[in-house]
């Protein structure tokens, strides 16, 4: 399970559709080869169809080269949709992969295991596949259920987990490498991974 964060990198509203758009394409991808996308958390943007930041979980035996395939630097092409006589073109989002780096995490998280709630059926009710679990030390907690199995519920939980502490380090002002944080600050322009173009977003 490899989580991916994909970031407008603060750039304008333009950045921000490119940000769906690019989700768009990821998840018709990752159908095609049966990679499981699950998105975690989002940052709206102040337009209804895009996003400054998706935080998304990959999962199935394809996902590393899923991820591989988009961890860069993305170009958008296309004229602004909603600043006709603007100049620009060149739209540049980013994306970048997290990954849980302590191995010990596991052993300092208390897991407990739950009903899931909400719709889905029979499943839902008659399972006890949902996983809360709390980071002992600083009380940090989580509920996922998203995924059918509890073991990957835990997997996910363990994941989030990191996530946060690695952004209470940040914040904390820990001299840490600041991967997730910073990286909306770091995206290289001029040397895209993938170039897109036009508003349906077509590959070049």
């Amino acid at each position: 399970m490899i989580l991916l964060q994909i970031s407008s990198a603060q750039g304008p509203d333009e950045c921000c559709l490119a940000v769906g758009k690019a989700l768009k394409q990821l998840i018709k991808e990752a159908n095609a080869i049966n990679v499981q996308v699950e998105c975690l958390e989002t940052e709206p943007s102040r337009r209804p169809d895009g996003f400054r930041s998706v935080l998304i979980s990959l999962s199935g035996t394809a996902a590393t080269q899923l991820a591989d395939n988009w961890c860069g630097s993305i170009l958008w092409i296309c004229s602004s949709p909603y600043r006709p006589n603007h100049e620009r073109k060149n739209w540049f989002i980013g994306i970048a992969q997290f990954e849980q780096n302590n191995p010990k995490l596991e052993s300092e998280i208390q897991f407990e295991s739950l009903r899931a709630s909400g719709p889905g059926g029979q499943h839902v009710n008659k399972t006890d596949s949902a996983i809360r679990a709390t980071h002992i030390a600083t009380g940090i907690s989580v509920k996922v259920q998203s995924e059918r199995s509890q073991h990957a519920n835990k997997r996910l939980a363990i994941l989030l987990i990191a996530h946060r502490l690695e952004q209470l380090r940040q914040q904390a002002g820990a001299e840490l490498k600041a991967e997730r944080r910073m990286f909306h600050h770091q995206i290289e322009r001029g040397n895209p991974l993938r170039v897109f173009k036009g508003m349906n977003f077509k590959s070049v």
